[in-house]
């Protein structure tokens, strides 16, 4: 069973920077794509970035392009995503979360082409 767990969020004053870091344990992800999600107050999840684990090919939300840059350790399983510029509307609780994807496929951005899911964490930008 994959499990993820999500930790760095914070406060963050607006123009700073973070970094969020999610282990996984639980499976081989060799195969696996994974990504980050955030939910903001009354507002539906929405993809931020992903990367595909075997050869770390990666696609962004255009809101957070040359601002966030995902990446993975394979020696450590775990996957970060580290934020500079910081907005006030990246506010939000920040997810990880894992999609075993068959060899050659897109980079999924759906949140419903994932199936496993991380606790989710805070981040808060102060403007």
């Amino acid at each position: 069973q994959v499990q993820l767990v999500e930790s760095g969020g914070g406060l963050a004053q607006a123009g700073g920077s973070l970094r969020l870091s999610c282990a996984a344990s639980g499976s081989t992800f060799s195969s696996y794509a994974m990504g980050w999600f955030r939910q903001a107050p009354g507002k539906e999840r929405e993809f931020v970035a992903a990367i595909r684990w075997r050869d770390a090919y990666t696609r962004y939300a255009d809101s957070v392009k040359d601002r966030f840059t995902i990446s993975r350790d394979n020696a450590k399983i775990t996957v970060y995503l580290r934020m500079v510029s910081l907005k006030a509307e990246d506010t939000a609780v920040y997810f990880c979360a894992a999609a075993r994807i068959m060899w050659g496929a897109l980079l999924p951005t759906a949140a419903a082409d994932f199936d496993s899911w991380g606790q989710g964490t805070q981040v808060t930008v102060s403007s």
